[in-house]
C-alpha cells in the first residue's frame, strides 16, 4: 500500500507542477481541459485507435454496436472521412516550425500544409480544406467566401484579375491583375481570404444546422472576434439511432490541423456526442452551446 501511495503522490505533484507552469497562459475551461488531459493520459489510453491507420477512417475504430453513416462517393463527407494523416505520434507544429505546448490533445495530425506566414488559423484551415475539395472536384466556380464586411470574394473573380480595394468597411473590386488560374495563385487567393474572413463571417454567411441534422463537414462554432470553430470529420450510428462524431480543428497560432481527443468522456474518445442547447467542452475550447453551420 505504501508503494501505491508514493506513486499517487508523485502523480499529484506532477499535475500541480504542470498547472503552475501554464496557469498564466491558459484561462478558464482551457486550464481545466489541460489538467484533465494530462490526468487522462496518466490514467488510461483510448482503445478506439489503430496506430497504423493512415486516414481518419482507418485510424479511428468504430465502437461495438455502431457503424459508419454512409455518404455518396465523391462527397465532401467521404473526402473528410478518408483524409490522409501523418504517422501516429506526429506533433502539432506551429507556423514558425516550433512545437505547440500541448501535445496530448490529439489522436492524429491531418496532412494539411501550414504556411509560414501565420495566417491559416482555425476558420482559415477549414476554408482551405473545403476549397481544396472543390478544386479537386473541378468545382472551382463554387469557391468563394464572404469577408467580415459581408462582401463576397470568389476564386473565379480573383483568378480573372479582380482585387479588393478596402477602405474601412467599404470594399470595391477592381481588375488590377492579369488572369491567372494556376494552383499557386489559388493559394494567394486563400491568403487574402484568411486576412478578411474568419469565424464570425462564416457564422453570418453559412446555413445554421440543428444538432439533430448534423453530418460530416458541419462545423461547431462560437462566433466572435476571436471565436473558435471545429469541423466534424466522421459520423457513426447504432441500431437505436444514437450518433457519435469526430472533431478536427486548426488553431491560433496557425498550426497543424489535428483530430481531437474527448476528455469529457474517455470511454468513447475520440468520439463525441452533442445535445441541443448543451455546452461542448473540447481540449482547447469550451463552446457554451452546440451550434453548427454548414458550407454551401
Amino acid at each position: 500500500m505504501k508503494k501505491y501511495s508514493i506513486s499517487i503522490s508523485i502523480t499529484i505533484v506532477i499535475l500541480v507542477f504542470l498547472f503552475l507552469i501554464f496557469e498564466n497562459t491558459l484561462k478558464g475551461k482551457k486550464v481545466a481541459s489541460f489538467i484533465k488531459g494530462v490526468a487522462t493520459d496518466v490514467v488510461s489510453k483510448p482503445n478506439n485507435i489503430d496506430t497504423k491507420g493512415d486516414s481518419i477512417a482507418t485510424r479511428v475504430l468504430v465502437p461495438d454496436g455502431y457503424k459508419r453513416i454512409q455518404y455518396k462517393p465523391g462527397s465532401f463527407q467521404e473526402y473528410l472521412r478518408h483524409y490522409k494523416l501523418k504517422p501516429y505520434g506526429s506533433k502539432i507544429i506551429n507556423y514558425d516550425n516550433s512545437e505547440y505546448f500541448a501535445q496530448h490533445w490529439h489522436e492524429a495530425i491531418l496532412e494539411v500544409h501550414v504556411p509560414s506566414n501565420g495566417l491559416q488559423q482555425c476558420a482559415d484551415a477549414l476554408m482551405r480544406i473545403r476549397s481544396e475539395y472543390l478544386w479537386d472536384q473541378n468545382k472551382k466556380d463554387e469557391i468563394g467566401f464572404n469577408f467580415t464586411s459581408g462582401h463576397y470574394c470568389s476564386w473565379e473573380a480573383y483568378a480573372t484579375g479582380f482585387r479588393p480595394k478596402i477602405s474601412g468597411n467599404k470594399v470595391t473590386f477592381l481588375k488590377t491583375a492579369t488572369s491567372n488560374h494556376t494552383k499557386a495563385n489559388f493559394y494567394k487567393y486563400l491568403n487574402l481570404i484568411y486576412m478578411y474572413a474568419g469565424t464570425l463571417s462564416m457564422y453570418h454567411e453559412l446555413q445554421k444546422i440543428s444538432v439533430s441534422d448534423i453530418q460530416i463537414g458541419d462545423m461547431l462554432v462560437k462566433p466572435g472576434s476571436p471565436g473558435h470553430i471545429e469541423i466534424i470529420v466522421d459520423a457513426i450510428i447504432n441500431d437505436k439511432g444514437d450518433r457519435m462524431y469526430l472533431l478536427a480543428q486548426g488553431n491560433t497560432p496557425a498550426q497543424s490541423v489535428c483530430l481531437l481527443k474527448n476528455f469529457e468522456d474517455t470511454t468513447i474518445s475520440p468520439w463525441y456526442t452533442f445535445d441541443k442547447n448543451q455546452p461542448v467542452d473540447t481540449p482547447s475550447y469550451y463552446f457554451d452551446e452546440a451550434r453548427f453551420i454548414r458550407f454551401k
